[in-house]
């Protein structure tokens, strides 16, 4: 089945937008408006602080990088409607939420231990990335970093080719044939990524997908993580520190049991699920060793002046290491500019004295 699609793939014409308006990807593809009046680089800055190398003003997350989100990649059905993707998995809409699930009842593979006979693997070649890639990048404001999506990690993969529960077994009854399946999707990462490093013009870091728990805690123990999710997912990592990128993860859950893990695969920065992960804890443990995203919430109805001491605040208590980006949730968008513009002032204040600059 994966055959027919991957034909598809390679027969598209890249010139066009394939994703269907109003969906994340189509969002993400758009053009972002001109960053006016900052006194230094925006990317510079946004790196600066992924790096811990002492940034100019605090991040304001979400709006100041660049998002390289390519048509010519299906980890799920592009456009994004009911439909399959390269792996023949078959994609429905959750449209209260906005995004995509695999179809309740999809198996793309009888079982776990059959996936070398049964799972055809995506043959990239003749994919025209370079065709995409030139029109993606004419969207791209080059004043912002450009962070590749990296969606569907290693895990969420498996549990797309099979129902979630035998992807959990697999950890406990075939722990070599799930390293096996896990380094040839390190592999697959590696060559598809390179693809966009190629084509796709400045890209200086990737957002990599892999959801690893639930509201309460992680699907795996510390140890069963360390042993078999850390080292396919560190040698793709590793690939994209050596291309000169950074590595931001995307990994809901509460997942705070694993960062030490995250650390020695090389996670640069990582944004932990809201209402979910205890960030103080997080900071005061960790703040000097990786970047952080953590949110703001600026409920409707406040003023300039109790907007202000939210965000002086929250700069106060996560601004010493250089390292936390904040991610504004203006209940009220009329509000959005004044908070942004805030932010920015403050923190620039903030470390221009914490630098003596």
């Amino acid at each position: 089945m994966a055959g027919k699609f991957m034909e598809r793939a390679r027969t598209r014409d890249y010139t066009q937008w394939w994703q269907r308006e109003g969906t994340f990807p189509w969002l993400m593809q758009q053009v972002k408006p001109k960053i006016e009046g900052r006194p230094y680089s925006v990317r510079e800055n946004y790196i600066r602080c992924v790096k811990g190398e002492k940034p100019y003003w605090m991040p304001v997350y979400g709006f100041e990088y660049n998002t390289v989100w390519p048509d010519a990649i299906e980890e799920c059905n592009v456009p994004e409607v009911e439909g399959y993707d390269w792996w023949g998995v078959l994609w429905t809409g959750t449209w209260s939420t906005g995004g995509m699930i695999t179809k309740p009842g999809t198996r793309t593979i009888s079982a776990f231990d059959k996936w070398k006979e049964e799972l055809e693997w995506p043959d990239i070649t003749g994919v025209d990335f370079e065709t995409d890639g030139k029109k993606i990048a004419s969207r791209l404001d080059p004043d912002r970093p450009h962070i590749f999506e990296s969606v569907k990690g290693i895990f969420e993969r498996l549990h797309e080719l099979i129902p979630f529960e035998e992807s959990l077994m697999a950890f406990y009854e075939e722990p070599e044939l799930l390293e096996e399946f896990f380094q040839k999707m390190a592999d697959y990462k590696i060559e598809v990524t390179g693809k966009v490093f190629d084509n796709y013009g400045q890209i200086d870091g990737i957002c990599y997908h892999d959801d690893w728990g639930t509201q309460r805690a992680g699907f795996f123990s510390v140890d069963m993580h360390r042993e078999q999710i850390m080292p396919a997912t560190k040698r793709y990592f590793d690939f994209v520190h050596e291309q000169g990128k950074f590595v931001e993860l995307h990994s809901c859950g509460k997942n705070e049991a694993y960062v030490p893990a995250m650390l020695e695969m090389g996670v640069d920065h990582w944004t932990p699920q809201r209402g979910v992960n205890d960030n103080d804890f997080l900071y005061d443990t960790y703040g000097k060793d990786m970047a952080f995203t953590f949110p703001l919430d600026i409920p409707a109805g406040l003023s300039k002046e109790e907007i202000n001491a939210r965000i002086h605040g929250f700069v106060d208590r996560y601004g010493e290491t250089g390292r936390t980006m904040c991610w504004l949730f203006c209940e009220d968008r009329e509000d959005t500019q004044h908070a942004q513009d805030e932010l920015v002032g403050y923190s620039l204040d903030y470390y221009n004295k914490l630098y003596n600059r």
